[in-house]
Formats: structure tokens, C-alpha cells, sequence
């Protein structure tokens, strides 16, 4: 039965909430927000809408689902979840952008500064985002270079005795041991701070000035200090991309379609310095514009990083934007079409990157195109997967056994996605335990209707290690996923694997020039990495802490002491025997003995 619009709308409420567009076999099509849920479904069914997009996604529709919420912010925040959950063919999906890069500066006596990703807290300063992590341990490495500010954790600042390498190469004043007082190291963090936010003619100014006073008491070697500062800093004006001249904040945004390829560029000028840019790719269902890109982006990554003063933007009206920001998240910023021409030069640049960035997509795809193929054929698959799962277990000798699992999805490792499993109630060394225990853990949520799908599960083992997977698939009902094994082969060289399947199929050697197993050994060899890594986290944890244990007089008011003190298990083991003496409650002779177990 078709949809009625005119029948639905006649009761929709006003409220703010948000609305799910529903296809054909219960699929989602859309999930949207809206102030007013009446005025904004109703748009969707005007005799003309914005693209040929919108309306071959209303010719689908044949349900449209409401809730109500209290306020905008709660339809913000219930669409973004939907979003992510359901993943909806008609909204423009980009890849989660939260982790860009920061300069975090503590508001600790002496600051110190630290490359940084991750969510913004309350009390610490920080300068970004930075459209890459290069651009920013650039920024890092010149501060260091420049202001020599400590980048020390907070438990090693604490007990340290005698300066660091970093003092000695002339990267970090010492502060930890007194060689520079609070007032001078102070000095050098404001200064730092002009820099990080961009006022360089005020960096200079005071350097300067500071030159000329030592020179003035005849402390050459202080001024000879700051005048490589200012040779620095001049160096780092001289490379930049593009200087306005002037202190100011602008993202770029450009966006751009090639082949069926949408990219939304973005470059960031901070303080009138470009720092590069940062290609996106959104996920868009048929028909989408570079324009409806562009909006889609601006709305989704400024929920989460602050809005400069000033966008430029090229591929969408700047109005469009405007009131996207206004509507969607009731910001204000000046939004223009390059005008100037240090505008229309880092517009230009980012449209050429952008160009670049589509041509190397499409060279990836094709060639992911043809391994998915290749893949299809050796396996007997009816489609390419789209997803592909793969596990693999780690240990030391029954120790610290980790099982972990990567995630390939859409052409590319997933890794937001990634798994580690701590495997625990299994006898040392038991490989096939810990596969049946991950496999149970990540897919009994599946059965449960909670998480997502794979196409393709890969077992890196051999026939005991895919039957024991298959038996948990078998037990929750999952066996239509394909599942297949990865053995390293008889010879374990790189080309010689073989694929064991959970059935009785004979092995299956598809030989090293095969393109579905170049597919299958980049996210094999990505597991046994990801593996690894977390084995040997845990292993070193667990040892640190059982010597700990170990020792004569070292209870859990002791440990948990120890543990506060140094900043978790490593910061103990990274202690001198005088850092240790320094804990209340811990004596030479018991410091020693702690020293002595954690480094015999």
C-alpha cells in the first residue's frame, strides 16, 4: 500500500524530535532532526525538492517513524546516535573525525606541553584542532626547539633527580630540578602561547626585547639563546604554505565529485598559518551532491571541534552553510566564497588536493574491486563482503593471553572498530579456549540483535582452530556467516597460505600472486599485530604488578600507594631508589628490595 503523506502529516505533531524515513522490507532510508517535526517531514513532500537525490529517496518511502523529544539538543543527540547505529542509505555519513589533534598545555605550576586526541576536559588549554598528526608534532617539535617547555608526565616531574636527555639537547629548561624558577618558565609558556595562537609579531617583539636586555648586561650567551629563537621562528614564517599576514582562524572547505567520488577537503589556517588539510569521504546513497556533502560535513564536524571566524567555502552556496550551522547547531560564523586572493590561493590548493586525494580513492577502489572479486570466486561467495571480521589469539607461554578482532569494512581497516578480548578461566596455552571464548563474547551480542553483522569472519589458525569457531556460530544460530580459516601453510612464508574452510572441503592454496589473498593477508597480518600489541600491554602489566606482590612488606595499602604515587605500574618500575624512598611509608632498605625485584 502506498504511502499516504497528506493522511500522516494531518496529525504530526510540532514538537522537536526526530524522524526515520522506512523503505521497503523495514530498511531505513533517513534519519533527521527537527525543531518543528510537521514543518520539516512536510518539506520532503513539496512538488519539488533539492535533488534528484531527496526525491528518488521519497519514491521509497512507505513508513515514516517519529519520536518527540523535550528540546533540539536531545534531537541532536538521539539523530547522531541513530545514525551511527542504523547507518542510513540517504544520510551523508563521513568517517568519524573526533580524533584530530591537539597541543595540550596543563594548568599545572610548570605547564607542560603534549601531543594529544581524544576529548577535551576542563582546565587544560588546548591549541588545534590540527588537520594531521605531522602538522602538529611539527608545532610540538618547534615549541620544544623555540620555548624548551617540559613534555614530561606529571609522576616523572615529580621524582625526578637530576635533569633528563631533553635538557641536554637543549629541548626542555629543566624545570623538575630547579634550573628554571616559576616566574622565568612562566614567561616562556605566555610566549608560547602567542605562538600556538598565531600572534608571531608579538612572539618576535618580546624575544627581541629579551635579546637586547641580555645584551645590555652582558649575558651573551642568554642572548645568543633568543636569537636563535627568532632565527626559528623566522624559519617557520618563511615555510608556511600561505601567510595572510595577519592573526586569524580560517578552515577551508572545498568539495569536489570525480567519477562518482565525493571528497569535502578541509585546510586549516591558524593564527594566519595554513597547517594543511584533511580529505573526507562521506558515505552517500545514489544522486548525492558535492553540495549536500559540504553541509553534511560542516554540520557533523563543528558538533565537536570549535568554529573559527571564518569559513570559505567552495562547492556549496555560502548561505546553504550559513544556515545549516544556524539551524543544526545555532552557531554563527562568517561563511564567504574565497575573495581575497590568500583566500583563493588556499582555496585553490585545497581544490588540488582534493582532486588528488579522489584520484588515489579511485585507483584504491579499483583495486580493491578486483581482490573482492578474486575473493568471491576462490570462496564461492554469492556477493563481495563488505564487512570482514578476523580473529587471532596471542600469548607468551599461556601468558596474558589476548584475542583480538580487526574489522575491514568499505574498502579499508576499520579502526575504531577493533576488539581486544582479555581471555581469563581457560587452562595456559589453550588456544582453542580462547578462540571459543572471543567468538562467543563478540558474537553472542550479535544473536542478541545488539551488534553488527560481519560478510566474512577469517580465523587465523588452522582446522582445530575454524572447528571451534564454527561450533559457536553453530551454537548461536549464526552459521550463514561465512566463515573460512588462514594457515600459515607448511612452509609459514608469506604466499604459501592456506585457506581451511569449516566444512570437509580439502585445503585451499590460492598461491601468492592470488589478489583475494593479498586482501586476506593485510587483514590477517593487521589482527596478529593488533594481537600482539595488547599481549604484550598486559603481560608487562601483570608482571610489574605480581613482583610487586611479591615483595616482602608490599601490601595493598603499600601498592596502592606506589601505584598513586608513580602514576600506574610502569611509573613505579621507571623509579630510582631515591624516587621510591621519597613515597610515605617506604624505607631505603624496602625501596631497594622494590627496585632490586622489579630490574633483577
Amino acid at each position: 500500500m502506498a504511502f499516504d503523506a497528506k493522511e500522516f502529516l494531518r496529525n504530526l505533531s510540532e514538537a522537536p524530535g526526530v524522524y526515520r524515513m522506512i523503505g521497503a522490507d523495514e530498511e531505513v532510508l533517513y534519519v533527521g532532526k527537527a525543531k518543528n517535526l510537521k514543518r520539516r517531514v512536510s518539506s520532503y513532500f513539496l512538488r519539488t525538492v533539492s535533488s534528484p537525490r531527496i526525491a528518488l529517496m521519497v519514491s521509497r518511502i512507505e513508513r515514516v517513524d517519529t519520536t518527540v523529544v523535550r528540546s533540539e539538543t536531545e534531537a541532536l543527540i538521539l539523530e547522531n546516535n541513530l545514525i551511527k547505529t542504523l547507518k542510513p542509505r540517504y544520510n551523508i555519513l563521513f568517517r568519524d573525525d573526533k580524533s584530530y589533534p591537539y597541543i595540550l598545555l596543563s594548568g599545572d605550576a610548570f605547564p607542560r606541553i603534549a601531543y594529544y586526541r581524544g576529548a577535551l576536559d576542563k582546565g587544560t588549554r588546548y591549541f588545534g584542532p590540527f588537520p594531521s598528526s605531522g602538522a602538529a608534532r611539527e608545532s610540538m617539535t618547534l615549541l620544544q626547539r623555540m620555548f624548551r617547555l617540559r613534555t614530561c608526565e606529571n609522576s616523572v616531574f615529580a621524582n625526578r633527580s637530576r635533569p633528563c636527555l631533553l635538557h641536554q639537547i637543549k629541548r626542555c629548561s629543566a624545570p623538575c630540578v630547579g634550573l628554571i624558577d616559576a616566574e622565568n618558565y612562566a614567561r616562556d609558556v605566555r610566549v608560547a602561547t602567542l605562538f600556538l595562537d598565531g600572534r608571531h609579531s608579538e612572539v618576535t617583539d618580546q624575544l627581541s626585547a629579551r635579546m637586547q636586555g641580555a645584551a645590555e648586561r652582558f649575558a651573551f650567551e642568554e642572548a645568543a639563546i633568543y636569537r636563535d629563537q627568532i632565527r626559528a621562528l623566522q624559519t617557520v614564517l618563511h615555510k608556511q604554505f600561505v601567510d595572510s599576514g595577519r592573526d586569524e582562524d580560517v578552515d577551508v572547505l572545498v568539495a569536489q565529485e570525480i567519477g562518482g567520488v565525493i571528497c569535502v577537503n578541509l585546510a586549516m589556517v591558524r593564527g594566519g598559518r595554513h597547517l594543511g588539510d584533511r580529505p573526507q569521504f562521506p558515505q552517500a546513497g545514489d544522486g548525492a551532491l558535492a553540495a549536500d556533502a559540504l553541509v553534511a560535513f560542516v554540520e557533523q564536524h563543528y558538533q565537536d571541534h570549535p568554529l573559527p571566524a571564518r569559513l570559505v567555502v567552495v562547492g556549496a552556496q555560502p548561505d546553504d552553510v550559513r544556515a545549516a550551522l544556524a539551524e543544526a547547531l545555532e552557531l554563527d560564523a562568517g561563511v564567504v566564497a574565497p575573495r581575497s586572493a590568500t583566500e583563493k590561493a588556499w582555496a585553490e590548493m585545497a581544490g588540488e588536493n582534493a582532486k588528488i586525494a579522489i584520484e588515489n580513492r579511485l585507483r584504491e577502489a579499483g583495486r580493491v574491486s578486483d581482490q573482492l572479486d578474486a575473493l568471491c570466486a576462490a570462496m564461492g561467495l554469492a556477493e563481495p563482503p563488505r564487512r570482514i571480521e578476523c580473529f587471532d589469539i596471542s600469548h607468551t607461554m599461556g601468558e596474558a593471553t589476548v584475542a583480538s578482532c580487526v574489522v575491514w569494512e568499505d574498502g579499508g581497516m576499520k579502526k575504531s572498530e577493533y576488539r581486544r578480548f582479555n581471555i581469563a578461566g581457560i587452562e595456559p596455552g589453550d588456544d582453542y579456549g580462547a578462540m571459543r571464548q572471543a567468538l562467543a563474547r563478540r558474537y553472542g551480542k550479535v544473536a542478541a540483535g545488539e551488534g553488527v553483522r560481519p560478510d566474512l569472519i577469517l580465523i587465523d589458525g588452522g582446522k582445530g582452530q575454524v572447528g571451534v569457531a564454527w561450533s559457536v556460530l553453530e551454537e548461536l544460530g549464526l552459521t550463514s556467516i561465512a566463515m573460512v580459516g588462514v594457515a600459515k601453510g607448511v612452509e609459514r612464508k608469506a604466499g604459501m597460505e592456506q585457506l581451511i574452510w569449516p566444512d570437509e572441503r580439502e585445503p585451499l592454496a590460492l598461491g601468492g600472486e592470488h589478489a583475494g589473498l593479498h586482501l586476506i593477508q593485510t587483514v590477517r597480518d593487521e589482527a596478529h599485530r593488533f594481537a600482539i600489541t595488547g599481549m604484550r600491554a598486559r603481560r608487562a602489566k601483570a608482571r610489574i604488578g605480581s613482583r610487586l606482590d611479591e615483595i616482602p612488606g608490599i601490601g595493598p595499602i603499600r601498592r596502592k600507594k606506589l601505584i598513586e604515587t608513580f602514576g600506574g605500574l610502569a611509573g613505579v618500575k621507571e623509579a630510582t631508589v631515591e624516587d621510591l624512598c621519597r613515597t610515605g611509608g617506604i624505607n631505603r632498605k624496602l625501596a631497594e628490595e622494590i627496585y632490586n625485584a622489579l630490574h633483577g
